[in-house]
Formats: structure tokens, sequence, C-alpha cells
């Protein structure tokens, strides 16, 4: 994407290990970068069409100045969080922090530290078979939308399927969404349990009745393989109600694995059935 610089920004300010750093204060060095679509504000010389950097600057320094940290990683990460969540036209950031004469016991220029944010797409799969489905569904996608960090886009209607793996049981309700979150995939899962568990989500039996069902199915196009955590979601391609509610909001949104939409995948499922 376009890009929007603010280099070398000088802020006095209080953050640091020792005492007298938090007491004293010093000048630390703010550089970003913001990744933005400038196109329309070029076309139209229009301020609107654009990010402010100057509204950006002065953000970057009532942060700094708003509250003590001890080390730079937290006051970079406070940083792209705030300037990401500031304007929905910034997708991504890159902040670094720099401390000119960092207590080290050596001369030294600076000692900075660099990170890259952005906003991340992401899939969930929203399920319920006990008590009032639609009602644990409808708090979940609240929940999702009043996080400060998520952003919900699309929401598929619900839908009711039969159980899968463990028949035994009374129908579901299913559905998914689509989101942004500026999250990591395990920040969100946390998050999920955590929705999940405040509905009264008990895991006593794989695929047993559930209060409510939050699965991640997609994270961008991340590949992840671990333990607790699988993107994207295992045997998706074999379950009509993720694939329905999948190609309702995102038809042609590829498997990073596989290769094929959730449209390709779903014809290809019920050709088999």
């Amino acid at each position: 994407m376009d890009q929007i610089k603010i280099e070398n920004l000088e802020i006095f300010a209080n953050h640091g290990v020792y005492p007298e750093e938090n007491r004293l204060g010093q000048k630390f060095l703010v550089s970003c970068i913001l990744y933005v679509d400038t196109r329309k504000a070029g076309k139209t010389d229009d301020l609107e069409a654009s990010v402010n950097y100057g509204t950006i600057s002065h953000l970057i320094k009532e942060k700094m100045e708003e509250k003590n940290y001890r080390l730079i990683e937290a006051v970079a990460e406070q940083l792209a969080e705030e300037i990401l969540l500031f304007d929905e036209k910034i997708r991504k950031v890159m902040v670094e922090v720099k401390k000119p004469w960092a207590p080290v016991g050596l001369p030294l220029e600076t000692v900075s530290v660099k990170i890259e944010r952005c906003w991340n797409e992401a899939f969930i799969a929203l399920g319920s078979n006990m008590g009032d489905k639609k009602k644990y569904i409808e708090n979940a996608v609240e929940e999702l939308k009043n996080e400060k960090l998520c952003r919900v886009l699309k929401v598929s209607k619900l839908i009711g399927t039969e159980p899968y793996g463990v028949t035994d049981q009374d129908e579901f309700l299913n559905g998914a969404l689509k989101m942004e979150t500026l999250l990591t995939p395990h920040e969100l899962l946390e998050l999920l349990h955590r929705i999940e568990q405040e509905a009264g989500r008990k895991r006593i039996r794989r695929w047993g009745p559930r209060t409510l069902d939050l699965d991640i199915i997609f994270y961008g196009d991340q590949i992840i393989e671990e333990d607790d955590l699988c993107i994207p979601h295992i045997d998706m391609q074999n379950r009509e109600f993720v694939l329905g509610p999948m190609c309702e909001i995102a038809p042609h949104k590829r498997h990073p694995v596989l290769k094929e939409t959730m449209t390709e995948m779903l014809v290809k499922l019920k050709g088999n059935n």
C-alpha cells in the first residue's frame, strides 16, 4: 500500500526501567509508517480522503506522555494499537521508538524497537445446540462487536443442521462471521474461549452438546498446526454447516492449503454425498 511517513518525532517522556528515568524523563524519537490507500486523496486533493499526519503526530505525543512504561517495547506496542484504532483508513503501521543515550554504561547513539502491526482478516464459525441457541450465538456476536480490537464485518444467517460426529444430540444452529482483528491467532482463540465459558460452555465430550461453539476457520492465509490451534480449521471441507454460511459471506475465499474456494468446496462436498 501507499505510505505516509513520520520520521524522528521528538518527544520528552518518562519511560524506563530505572527510577530516575521515570522521575526525570528524557528525549525519545518516534518514527512511523502509515500504510494507507492515498489514491483518492491524490486525485481529489481532499484531506478527508487521507490521514492527517499532524493529527497522528499529536496523538503519538499524547500517548507517550499519558502513561509511563518500563520498556520501549510496551511504548511501541501501545502506539501501534492507538494509531490503528484511530482511523480505519490505516490498514497497517510500522512504529519505531528510539531511546538516545540509553543507560547501558557504554557510548551509543540510540537503542530502538521497531514493530509492524496490521488489521488481520479472520473467519469464525458459530454454533449452538443447547438452550436458547439463537440467543447464545447473537450474544457472542455482540461481544465480538464490542471488543476494542475486533471489527465484525459480516454475519451469515443461521441455519439448522444435524449434529456432526456424535449424532445422539439435538440439532445445531450454525453460522459464520467475517471480522478484522488486531489480536494474534492465539489471543483471538483465548477471547473465543472466554466468550464460550461465559455462555456456560463445558468441554465434557468431544463433538458433544454445547451452549456455544466458536471456531477460527481462517486467519488471513496463515497455516498454523499446533497442539492447541490448527488454522485453517481441520476437516472444514467435509462440513456443510461450515461451508454453507461461509459461501454466504465469502464465496470466493480460497483455502490456503486446498487451493479451492468456499463455493468449489461446497459443490464438491454436495456432489460426493
